[in-house]
Formats: C-alpha cells, structure tokens, sequence
C-alpha cells in the first residue's frame, strides 16, 4: 500500500508512511528553534519535537502519562552534540489517541515508523519505563534500524509477578484512577504536587511532567506490560546499556533481574546509578548524563 506523502507543498509517493515537516507550533515548554511535527501512517498519527542539525541521530521515548518534552533536560544537555528526536506515544502529548491497541507491540511498531519515515540511518535509542520497554521491543523485531540501546528502568518484573496478569491489571487500574482524578486538577496544582512529591527534581522537570499530565488518555491503561521480557531482552541484537537504580527508591529492576537480563544477552551491559528511584535521570541527572555520553562515545 502506498499513501501520499505532502511535504511543504510537494505530493510524493513513500510507502505506507505520510510525514509533515516541519510544521511550528507553540508547544509550550520548547526552544523556538526546535521543530515540531507529525509522522502519519495507515495506523496512527504521532507527534515529535526534534533539535534538528547535521548530527548522529538520538531518539527518546518517554514513559507512561509522560510526554516526548518531559526530555527536555536532557536533550538540552546533549542538543549540541545529536539531533533528538522526541516522540510523543500513542495516546499520549500531541499525537493521536485510539481507544485501544497500547501493547509494547504497538508501541514498537509507532517507533519503526517514525524511524522510517525520517530516514534516521540505525539511530541511538534512549527509552524510559514503558519508553524502555518500548525501545526493547523495537530492537528485537527490527535490528537492522537499530543503533545503540539504553534503557532507564523498564518495567521488567519477577516472573512470579509475571504470571499473575490480575496484579498487573489491578495496579494500571488503580493508576488510571488516580490518573483521571489528576486531571481534574489545574496545570499548577499538578505542578506543586510534583515539587513536594519529588524534591529533588530539578525545577525545569515539572512543568512538561504537568502538562504529560493532562494531556495522556486515560485509555493508555490498556498498555500490556512486558510478560516474557527475558525472552525478548535475549534477542536484542544493539549494544544495550540497561540503566538501574535503587529499589528500595522506588526503581523497578532489581539487581537479580538486571543480572538476568546481562546473562540472557551478552550485548547488554548493567549501568547502576545510586541514589535514584525509578525516575533515574530525574533523580541523577549528572550522573545520568555522564552514563549516557560514556556509552554513546564508545
């Protein structure tokens, strides 16, 4: 199948992709230089925000209820050095939300597209909670578009938890709930809540946290978890930095699964960084950083 392709004016023929660019907007939160703009397929249309430059290519995924600006910290830091893409997920900133299809599935297969349709030649990937397991997911079903991985904490559980779909179930509907009544609340208010909640946060992570906020359906509950995660994680084929931080701050990998996953797959290496929660370059940012530039230098 084949889709027209308008580009400032232009009808070309690209398989099944369709993509705008760039098209401003003023996204609040992002730098006037930085583009925003949409790739649209015969399955979903998906916003992002890129730095733009002749630079190596560095797409972000963002977690669940986030939004492709809550990295703007981090591509700040690194804008001089990569163009960053910055995708908002289905269901989630300024892209579409469906009703349904959420799975780590869908979600893998929205990256391709944006991948392809940019022609970004085997990008570095940085994916954070379900953003990581998203960009997992992405490098195993397609290596040959894959540059390097890293993974800030996905959410990859014992296997006992695993194995118990109603925990899991319960635990998104439990946050969906809690999801819907913050959105009854003002941009601000989400705001203040972040700030005594996380106070270790730096001041420019909240406001497009708070905006993420209002902006995420409620039906992006419907995201499937990641059950057979050691599986998928053994057949990534990318050099893989799997970053962790401490459980007992609220980070989900363990040191037993972190293990697991480096025995499952010798292409994946550990990279801890204490004092962090599950929010790792939030909590850590300046060792964040040094991580991801050590790995993308080498």
């Amino acid at each position: 199948m084949q889709t027209s392709t308008a580009i400032t004016g232009l009808a070309l023929d690209i398989p099944s992709v369709y993509f705008e660019f760039p098209r401003r907007k003023s996204t609040r939160g992002a730098p006037v230089s930085w583009t925003s703009a949409y790739v649209e397929t015969d399955r979903i249309k998906l916003h992002y925000h890129r730095t733009g430059g002749d630079k190596p290519a560095l797409v972000l995924a963002h977690g669940l209820t986030d939004n492709g600006l809550c990295w703007t910290r981090l591509a700040r830091a690194l804008e001089a050095e990569y163009d960053l893409v910055m995708v908002d997920a289905r269901g989630h900133g300024l892209s579409a939300k469906p009703r349904t299809d959420y799975t780590v599935e869908d979600h893998a297969a929205d990256l391709a597209d944006v991948v392809r349709a940019l022609d970004l030649q085997q990008p570095a990937l940085i994916g954070h909670s379900m953003g990581a397991a998203t960009v997992a997911a992405f490098g195993a079903a397609h290596p040959e578009l894959a540059g390097p991985l890293l993974l800030e904490d996905p959410p990859w559980r014992p296997p006992q938890e695993q194995s118990a779909p109603a925990q899991h179930t319960r635990r998104l509907a439990d946050w969906r709930d809690s999801h819907i009544a913050r959105q009854q609340q003002t941009r601000d208010e989400i705001i203040a809540f972040g700030r005594k909640r996380s106070p270790r946060w730096h001041e420019v992570e909240f406001a497009p946290w708070a905006e993420a906020k209002l902006q995420a359906s409620p039906d992006v509950f419907g995201w499937g978890g990641t059950s057979g995660w050691i599986e998928l994680a053994s057949q990534i084929r990318s050099r893989t930095a799997l970053i962790t931080g401490d459980p007992e701050l609220g980070a989900i990998v363990t040191p037993a699964l972190a293990a697991a996953a480096a025995a499952a797959n010798d292409r994946i290496e550990i990279a801890h960084i204490p004092g962090a929660g599950h929010n790792i370059r939030r909590d850590q940012f300046a060792t964040y950083l040094r991580q991801v530039r050590s790995f993308l230098a080498d």
